[in-house]
C-alpha cells in the first residue's frame, strides 16, 4: 500500500510538473504590419504549440484572417527555458524552422531560412500564465 502511494504521489508530481510549463499562457506579439496579436501557448502532445486567439489593430480589437490559426508549431523543450520547432509566418504563408526562448514574462520568437542565414525575430510579453 505503501510503495502504491508513493508511485502515486510520483506520477502526480510529474503530471504537475509537466503541466506546470512556464512558457504555456497567452503572450501579446509586438506590433507588426500595424497590428498585434494574442496567442495561447499550449500543449500539443509532447510539443507546445501557439495558436491565435485575439487580434488587435491601431484602434482596438478586431477580427483577423489569423484568428485561430497556429502561429508556433510544434515546439519541443531544449531545457532553460528553450525549445526549437516551426513558425508560420502569414504574411507569406510559409512554415519555417524557429525557436523561442523564455526569459521571466519575455518569450523571444525566432524564424530562420537559408539554413540560419537570414532570421526574423520578435519578443512578446506574457498577458497571462496557465491555469
Amino acid at each position: 500500500m505503501q510503495f502504491r502511494r508513493a508511485l502515486f504521489g510520483a506520477a502526480f508530481g510529474l503530471a504537475g510538473a509537466a503541466a506546470a510549463d512556464p512558457v504555456l499562457g497567452t503572450w501579446q506579439t509586438e506590433v507588426d504590419d500595424g497590428g498585434c496579436a494574442h496567442v495561447e501557448m499550449r500543449r500539443c502532445g509532447e510539443a507546445v504549440c501557439g495558436v491565435v486567439t485575439r487580434t488587435f489593430d491601431a484602434e482596438g480589437e478586431y477580427l483577423s484572417e489569423t484568428l485561430g490559426e497556429m502561429l508556433v508549431r510544434g515546439m519541443v523543450s531544449q531545457g532553460g527555458g528553450r525549445y526549437e520547432g516551426r513558425v508560420w509566418h502569414p504574411a507569406n504563408d510559409r512554415v519555417y524552422p524557429g525557436r523561442t526562448e523564455r526569459s521571466g514574462d519575455r518569450l523571444r520568437l525566432k524564424g530562420c531560412v537559408a539554413g540560419g542565414l537570414v532570421c526574423a525575430s520578435q519578443t512578446w510579453a506574457r498577458v497571462r500564465r496557465a491555469v
